[in-house]
């Protein structure tokens, strides 16, 4: 017993570094090909098919194992996934777990520093957002809003930030002003069970078992923005009881229809 946790050390000090191995080479080699062929086709598919194999690929070698359950919910137009936010590994693993749509998010403008995955980002259609300036942030979820219009799916999470302690921390307004300027569906979501990938203060990446639930879509159409308050409340009391039901299935040790919603995460997922 006392060589364990030396041993459970090792095995995770190895899937970090090949999993961040995996990554910089996905975006040295794959989003360059990816941009090249993206300007010469004007395809997005040429962005989303190698981001979705390196996606896949990081979160197999982490040893990230996924269950989705609600698939049923998910609309075939433009809407807006709402979801809690836990870990670090939130965004890839809904971005895998939503990956038939081709997924765009907004994302930290911090990320622009990062050469070639910046850019093939806003080919792609994800929005920077820089939330210390207020003005930069309206114009942001302005062209999110008119994108989601268009018939693109976005993710959003709703707390702005992750929760340190995975209860819901207060809500951000924009996803809900972008869903009513779009007059596009919110879909709610639940992620439970990413906060044990990457301890606070660590590098180290573990192998976990996440659990997300997809909620039926709440209808914007009609609404105008002094409904915000209303529409928050109402998509808040739906992430809760995903939450919930998170929480129920993982303490029963649901496993029904566990073939067909739950995989680990992988080149052939």
């Amino acid at each position: 017993m006392k060589h364990a946790r030396p041993l459970v050390f090792l095995v995770a000090f190895l899937r970090t570094v090949v999993t961040y191995a995996v990554v910089v080479l996905f975006i040295l080699l794959f989003g360059t090909l990816g941009i090249l062929l993206r300007l010469l086709t004007r395809s997005n598919r040429c962005l989303f098919a190698p981001a979705h194999l390196g996606v896949a690929t990081s979160l197999w070698t982490a040893g990230t194992r996924i269950r989705v359950s609600g698939s049923e919910h998910i609309p075939t137009t433009g809407a807006i996934f709402c979801s809690n936010h836990e870990s670090n590994i939130d965004p890839p693993v809904l971005f895998h777990a939503l990956r038939r749509l081709d997924l765009r998010m907004i994302y930290k403008i911090e990320f622009d520093r990062v050469p070639i995955l910046s850019y093939a980002l806003r080919l792609a259609d994800f929005v920077p957002i820089d939330r210390r300036d207020r003005e930069h942030a309206s114009r942001a979820i302005q062209r999110a809003a008119a994108l989601v219009a268009s018939g693109l799916p976005f993710l959003v999470f709703a707390e702005g930030t992750r929760s340190r302690t995975g209860e819901l921390l207060p809500f951000k307004k924009g996803g809900f002003i972008m869903a009513i300027l779009a007059q596009q569906p919110i879909v709610p979501m639940a992620i439970r069970g990413g906060r044990d990938a990457m301890v606070k203060g660590s590098a180290l990446i573990h192998p976990v078992d996440v659990s997300v639930r997809i909620g039926a879509p709440i209808e914007t159409r009609g609404l105008s923005i002094s409904d915000r308050d209303r529409l928050m409340v109402q998509v808040r009391a739906a992430i809760e009881s995903l939450l919930e039901a998170c929480q129920t299935s993982s303490r029963a040790g649901d496993v029904t229809n566990e073939a067909s919603v739950t995989h680990r995460s992988g080149i052939l997922s």
